[in-house]
């Protein structure tokens, strides 16, 4: 009995310390990767909004490509991968810690919600919700 209680406590405390492991290499990784040094003006194709309607599908690749590779080597990083989201990330990481909370997140949310209950009841009846309604914008039309 006394080896089966030993056995337990040994394959927990392997539990626990895989997992403490596993936690503190995942908090030494950078949710948002240090900025890559700026791409010089030479790498841009110079093609107009047109030229780029009648492209083929391929040159949209390569160019998409190209904006995502910022060091111009021929290989996209994790780092510069991340890169395209790192402004809306900030702009949502508003303490700065470099974590997104729920309450971060849905900050854009609570404020439509702060703005539309007019009595300050904590509730929205169906004349408050109406307000909450988002704008679209009018398709164009190339009549």
């Amino acid at each position: 009995m006394l080896r089966f209680l030993a056995g337990v406590a040994a394959a927990l405390l392997l539990v626990a310390g895989g997992f403490l492991i596993w936690k503190s290499r995942a908090e030494r990784q950078a949710l948002v990767p240090d900025a890559p040094v700026a791409r010089s003006a030479s790498g841009e194709s110079g093609k107009t909004i047109g030229e780029v309607a009648g492209a083929s599908e391929q040159d949209r690749e390569e160019r998409r490509f190209g904006r995502y590779d910022a060091d111009e080597n021929g290989i996209i990083t994790r780092t510069e991968m991340m890169e395209t989201r790192r402004k809306p990330f900030q702009k949502l990481d508003s303490d700065g810690d470099g974590k997104l909370s729920f309450e971060e997140w849905a900050i854009g949310t609570a404020e439509r919600f702060a703005k539309a209950d007019a009595d300050k009841s904590g509730t929205l009846t169906a004349a408050e919700f109406a307000t909450t309604k988002r704008e679209t914008k009018p398709k164009r039309c190339d009549c």
